[in-house]
C-alpha cells in the first residue's frame, strides 16, 4: 500500500493515535489530537551546486590499513587537494589503492612523505594504535595531519599529540565521518544551531556495524585483518566506533566539558577471538547535555547495508531523529531526517546537501583556522572514549 493510501485508510478507519507511531513514513501521514492536526510532510532539500574549490594544497596518504581512506581522500579532493603521493604497508591494500588512483606516486617509505617539503597535509588510516605516533612525526615536520578514527588510542598518545600541537601550531584532525560525511547529520547541526528544537538536552546514538561486508568502503569487504581483533591495536569497541558517537554528543549538545558516567563491553558471539569486543555502551554527562551510546557488531545480512545507524537528539522544544544509512522497510536510501516540533512532524530528505568538511578543512590548512573541526572538541572526543574504554566493565552473558 502506498504511503498516501495508508494515510487515507488510517483516517477513514479512525485510528487517531496510531498514526503518530507511523511518523516515519516518507510521505504524508496525518494524526489528530482533538481539534489539532499535525501533518508529516515530505521535504526534499533542493540540490545545491557545489562551489569550485577556493584553495589548492598537495596532500599524501601515509597508511591505508582501513578502507576509510577512500572517503578521506574524496573529501580533501572535493576541497581542492591534489593527491601527490601514497605509502601503504599492506600489499593487498596498496594494490587496491593504486587501481583506484593509478596516477598517484607510490613511495617505498613513510619518510619520503614526512620529509617532502611540498606535502602540506598527510592522511592516514594506518593501524589505529599507530596513527597518533605518525601524526606527531608529521606535525614536527611542519605538516598538518588527518587521521581516520580512532585517531588516538591511549592517554599517553593524547598527551603527546596535545603537546606537539602546542609546540608546532599544526592541525591534528580526526575524520569522524558519521557526522562530518553524513549529509543528514550535517543538516541536523544546522537545524540545531537555528534553534529548531530549542536547547539540546540529550543525544542517543545507536551504532550497529557489520564485520563482513559485501560492498562499500566502510571496511570488511574482504574480511578483517588480524589487528581488527586485537584491542591494543584497534583501541577497543568504545574507543574505535564509539569515537564517532561521542563526537556527535559533544557537537550537538555543545558541551565543552564532559565525563563518562558508566561504560561496559562484552564479547557475546566471537569465542574464536576472546579479546574482541562485539558489544559496548556508555553513558555520558556534559556541561550542556547528556548522552547515551550503544555499539555492536551484529548487523544482519538482511538489512542490505553495513548498519542501521540512528541518532536521536532531544531538545526542549522538539526532537530530531536521523536514519543515516537506510530507512528500514521504507526506502534503501540514507540521509533521512525527522523533525518534530510544536507545530508539526516533518520528514526531510537530505541527499541533495553538499558536504562542507573537505573544502572547510583545506581552507583551514591554508588560513590556519579551525572551521571544519574544532581542535579542542576533536581531542576531547578522543579523550572521553579512551577513558570509557579503560573504565569499562567487561560483562560475560550466560548462554
Amino acid at each position: 500500500m502506498k504511503s498516501t493510501g495508508r494515510r487515507d485508510f488510517l483516517k477513514q478507519a479512525g485510528w487517531m493515535g496510531s498514526v503518530a507511531v507511523m511518523a516515519g513514513l516518507p510521505q504524508g501521514a496525518s494524526a489528530f489530537d482533538g481539534e489539532r492536526e499535525s501533518v508529516v510532510e515530505d521535504a526534499v532539500l533542493p540540490a545545491e551546486i557545489e562551489e569550485a574549490p577556493k584553495h589548492s594544497i598537495k596532500f599524501a596518504v601515509c597508511g591505508m590499513s582501513h578502507d576509510h581512506i577512500y572517503g578521506m581522500v574524496g573529501a580533501i579532493q572535493r576541497g581542492g587537494g591534489e593527491l601527490a603521493a601514497a605509502w601503504g604497508g599492506e600489499a593487498d591494500k596498496l594494490a587496491t589503492f593504486t587501481k583506484r588512483f593509478p596516477d598517484v606516486k607510490i613511495v617505498k617509505t613513510q619518510d619520503e612523505i614526512v620529509n617532502d617539503p611540498a606535502i602540506q597535509l598527510v592522511l592516514s588510516s594506518q593501524i589505529a594504535s599507530e596513527r597518533a605516533p605518525l601524526g606527531v612525526r608529521v606535525m614536527k615536520h611542519g605538516k598538518d595531519f588527518l587521521s581516520d578514527k580512532p585517531g588516538i588510542t591511549t592517554l599517553e598518545q593524547l598527551a603527546e599529540v596535545r603537546k606537539t600541537i602546542a609546540e608546532t601550531k599544526r592541525i591534528y584532525g580526526i575524520m569522524y565521518s558519521e557526522r562530518l560525511e553524513v549529509k543528514a547529520a550535517v543538516y541536523a547541526g544546522q537545524l540545531i544551531q537555528q534553534g529548531a528544537i530549542g536547547k539540546v538536552i540529550q543525544t542517543i546514538n545507536i551504532a550497529p556495524h557489520q564485520i563482513v561486508q559485501g560492498h562499500g568502503d566502510a571496511g570488511g569487504g574482504t574480511g578483517r585483518p588480524d589487528w581488527f581483533w586485537n584491542p591494543e591495536q584497534y583501541g577497543g569497541i568504545l574507543c574505535d566506533i564509539g569515537s564517532h558517537q561521542v563526537d556527535q554528543f559533544l557537537f550537538y549538545t555543545g558541551s565543552k566539558q564532559a565525563e563518562i558516567v558508566e561504560s561496559q563491553i562484552a564479547n557475546v558471539r566471537h569465542p574464536d577471538h576472546p579479546r574482541f569486543q562485539d558489544f559496548g555502551d556508555m553513558v555520558l554527562r556534559g556541561d550542556r547535555g547528556f548522552g547515551y551510546v550503544r555499539l555492536d557488531w551484529f548487523t544482519p545480512d538482511g538489512l542490505g547495508t553495513w548498519g542501521d545507524g540512528r541518532l536521536f537528539v532531544l531538545g526542549t522544544d522538539g526532537y530530531i531523529e536521523i536514519r543515516k544509512y537506510i530507512d528500514i522497510t521504507v526506502k534503501k536510501q540514507g540521509n533521512n531526517l525527522f523533525l518534530v516540533d510544536g507545530k508539526q512532524a516533518r520528514y526531510i530528505d537530505c541527499n541533495n546537501m553538499p558536504l562542507p568538511f573537505g573544502p572547510q578543512f583545506v581552507a583551514d590548512i591554508v588560513n590556519r583556522t579551525h572551521v571544519a573541526q574544532d581542535q579542542d572538541q576533536c581531542l576531547l572526543a578522543a579523550e572521553l572514549v579512551i577513558k570509557a574504554q579503560r573504565a569499562a566493565k567487561f560483562v560475560t552473558l550466560k548462554d
